[in-house]
């Protein structure tokens, strides 16, 4: 009877590890593999990019608030971690059904073949990584389980035969050991196989590489020359002019698409009197004009740091448009990027004297990779998901009330103005500063109407004034500061408002980023002491 509840009690551990090390080798070999084909043939990747096909709008948000521009990071961490359940409960499986564990293997595999299949720009060649995979993980498993079921009877039951004087069921416990040495030896090789796919996909980045070569031509028409006093010299602060290195990124893609120039075009097309499509080259002989822009993301919350600066080298939309030619019943451009994305742009906002530009450099070097090398959209006044496509290779003139973008399928606004904002930067929330003299600075944006002014309130005080920076454009944001004098000791709660340039002051009013940007006065709490 002891002996029989011994070997009822086991824990059944070395199958979960069994199905563990089996997904990892899969995922792992797909990977590898995966370098020899286009980004999205990656499984881990294609189910990442299905998964935010189907995201409602409140999830990304919820997602871009916690996690910023780490979402990405986030999302892959969320997916190894249910795999890793999958995975485990798959192992248990296999111990008393096999067939169907392996049957479960299968199924998944022609769920990843499905996703891949399901991203833009791939074909049936891209699911040979997923199908490798499988086959790995299918064998991986076959060859642990055995090893599995030795290791479980390393347990209490042999533990008490050999003091009763009988004979293990694996002598010296070399069960356990031989399985936990397999399966940390097809975890390595999984963890191989990830660096080494991720290195082959570096070395054969030809965009990169492309990318690094090129040279921009002169601007024919560069940004006038900026005005002096354009911070206000704020310890903490952040540059007036964002670094492309540091420059907020919220997209779709999971993978930055790899594009060479020499192939990429854009097609122009739709309700025109002229269709025609444009080369890189032919794109970098056009007379290409310089803008300080600055963009901001929808889901940028009050007081958020999803916005950035920048100095940008393209060829206005509006006379590409004018080459087109549009029709008098059109109202949108749908623009789309090599991913598939789109944005929804009203037409009046591309051929009106804005700077929206097919921007090819940034900040004096070509695009960066992960901002939309070779060629994107830069549009002010319009947040990023109805203007802002990066990788953009098709230009469709159309209507509204004909076709939709990507984000506004999902419940967004189809238009997306750009809200009057503005945030503090310093003091940062909960810092501790001396007392005496303590200085305020921040943050505040109307792209298309400028920023005339911007009030403080210390705690329940009145609104004051805060001393404007000076403005390089009404398409720029504009920094503040506030020196406060004489600062008492304890807490403190600093808020903020802004006036543009028409008159407009900031509303109080708190709104969501869901569905066409957030509102609402931005305050910090901080301590004197």
């Amino acid at each position: 009877m002891n002996h029989a509840h011994g070997m009822g009690s086991k824990r059944p551990w070395p199958f979960a590890v069994a199905g563990l090390a089996s997904a990892a080798l899969l995922f792992g070999t797909a990977e590898l593999v995966s370098a020899f084909f286009g980004g999205s043939s990656s499984p881990m990747v294609a189910m990442g990019g299905s998964f935010i096909d189907i995201t409602p709008p409140w999830l990304k948000d919820l997602a871009i608030g916690l996690f910023g521009t780490a979402d990405k990071i986030a999302l892959f961490v969320s997916i190894a971690l249910v795999a890793a359940v999958a995975a485990a409960g798959i192992g248990l499986l296999s111990r008393r059904r096999p067939n169907a564990a392996y049957a479960a293997i299968a199924a998944l595999g022609v769920a990843m073949s499905a996703s891949v299949l399901s991203r833009p720009a791939t074909g049936p060649l891209d699911v040979v990584p997923t199908i490798v995979g499988v086959f790995s993980g299918l064998a991986a498993l076959a060859f642990l389980r055995p090893r599995a079921e030795a290791a479980l009877q390393e347990g209490p039951v042999a533990i008490e035969l050999r003091a009763e004087g009988g004979a293990p069921a694996s002598s010296g416990g070399s069960g356990r050991r031989a399985f936990l040495a397999w399966a940390g030896a097809a975890a390595l090789l999984a963890a191989a196989g990830t660096l080494a796919g991720r290195a082959a996909s570096g070395v054969r980045n030809l965009a990169a590489a492309t990318r690094d070569a090129l040279r921009l031509p002169a601007p024919a028409s560069p940004a006038p020359p900026l005005p002096g006093g354009l911070e206000p010299g704020i310890e903490g602060m952040p540059p007036w002019q964002s670094p492309n290195t540091g420059f907020y990124r919220i997209d779709t893609a999971l993978v930055v698409p790899e594009v060479d120039p020499s192939t990429w075009s854009l097609r122009v097309h739709g309700l025109v009197e002229e269709e025609f499509t444009l080369g890189f080259d032919e794109l970098l002989a056009l007379e290409l004009e310089e803008a300080w822009v600055t963009l901001t993301c929808v889901s940028n919350p009050v007081g958020g740091d999803l916005a950035g600066n920048a100095r940008w080298l393209g060829y206005p939309v509006r006379k590409l448009l004018d080459r087109a030619r549009p029709l008098d019943e059109a109202d949108m451009v749908l623009s789309t990027s090599i991913d598939g994305f789109s944005a929804s742009t009203p037409l009046e906002v591309l051929t009106d004297e804005r700077d929206a530009l097919l921007a090819v450099g940034m900040n004096g070097e070509p695009l960066p990779l992960q901002h939309g090398f070779p060629v994107r959209l830069v549009v002010p006044g319009l947040y990023g998901y109805v203007s802002a496509t990066k990788w953009v290779v098709d230009l469709e003139v159309t209507r509204f009330d004909e076709k939709t973008a990507y984000w506004t399928d999902r419940g967004w606004s189809d238009r997306g103005p750009i809200k009057l904002a503005s945030r503090i930067d310093v003091p940062r929330g909960f810092a501790r500063v001396p007392a005496g003299s303590v200085a305020l600075g921040g943050t505040a944006w109307a792209q298309q109407r400028g920023i005339s002014g911007v009030q403080v309130r210390i705690d329940d005080g009145d609104w004051v004034e805060a001393e404007l920076a000076a403005e390089a454009s009404v398409d720029t944001w504009r920094q503040w500061s506030y020196a406060w004098a004489d600062a008492a000791p304890g807490r403190h709660t600093v808020t903020v408002r802004a006036v543009d340039g028409d008159g407009e002051a900031q509303t109080a009013e708190r709104a969501d980023p869901v569905p066409d940007g957030a509102s609402g006065w931005h305050s910090v709490t901080f301590t004197v002491e």
